[in-house]
């Protein structure tokens, strides 16, 4: 039986809507929060494959249209309902990439800002790989240094400034002599990746693989 032969669960979610009103995220059409059509154009949109300071990259989305919209319902308004969909695909990924790695390997989370964190009130990542149904990550620690408190935004910044502010942000712990995949929501110019990787180096780590949510097409 197909979703389009059960007219119960159409039924039920139209009563369930008077209460509990939602709105497909991608069309607003009302009672789901991804309807069957932008449902399927999601399972048609591309995935991405990059280098990322010489490691391979799988993204489970290509940035943009209905997959940044979905994102951003997410990251911004709180689209929690958006995770299923969103995390099918990506925990997919990551489970390819800890199936292909060594035994032991540790999975590894580029840490969310502290400003979206607490805007939020919850992981986006760990959230998305949950609905994937990967195990909670552990997490990159962010390292303050005295230059970040003043200057200008990383949107602000030329190519060379986001380079020199990211690099020496991050720092890993626990990952000596072991292999390691690294995760994170999106990957735009691939510096802030660049510096996780560098991170679990200069911690006598491994990066085996990255994978990503969606990926910037380059």
């Amino acid at each position: 039986m197909t979703t389009t032969d059960r007219p119960w669960q159409d039924a039920a979610l139209a009563v369930l809507g008077l209460f509990l009103p939602v709105a497909c995220a991608g069309c607003g059409a009302p009672h789901r929060a991804l309807c069957r059509t932008c449902r399927s154009a999601l399972d048609h949109e591309p995935r991405r494959v990059r280098l990322v300071a010489g490691v391979r990259l799988d993204a489970a989305f290509e940035y943009g249209g209905l997959v940044r919209t979905l994102l951003l319902e997410l990251k911004l308004r709180g689209r929690v309902d958006l995770a299923r969909p969103l995390g099918s695909r990506f925990g997919a990924l990551v489970r390819t990439a800890l199936a292909e790695a060594p035994a032991g390997t540790v999975l590894l989370r580029v840490p969310p800002s502290p400003q979206g964190s607490r805007r939020r009130g919850f992981d986006p990542v760990a959230l998305l790989l949950a609905r994937g149904g990967v195990r909670r990550p552990s997490t990159l620690e962010r390292v303050r240094r005295r230059r970040d408190r003043a200057g200008p935004g990383q949107k602000e910044r030329s190519a060379v400034e986001r380079v020199a502010a990211t690099v020496g942000t991050l720092r890993a712990d626990r990952v000596t002599g072991r292999d390691v995949v690294v995760v994170d929501d999106v990957v735009t110019t691939g510096v802030t990746m660049a510096e996780a990787v560098r991170a679990v180096r200069a911690a006598g780590g491994r990066v085996v693989r990255c994978v990503a949510v969606a990926s910037v097409d380059e």
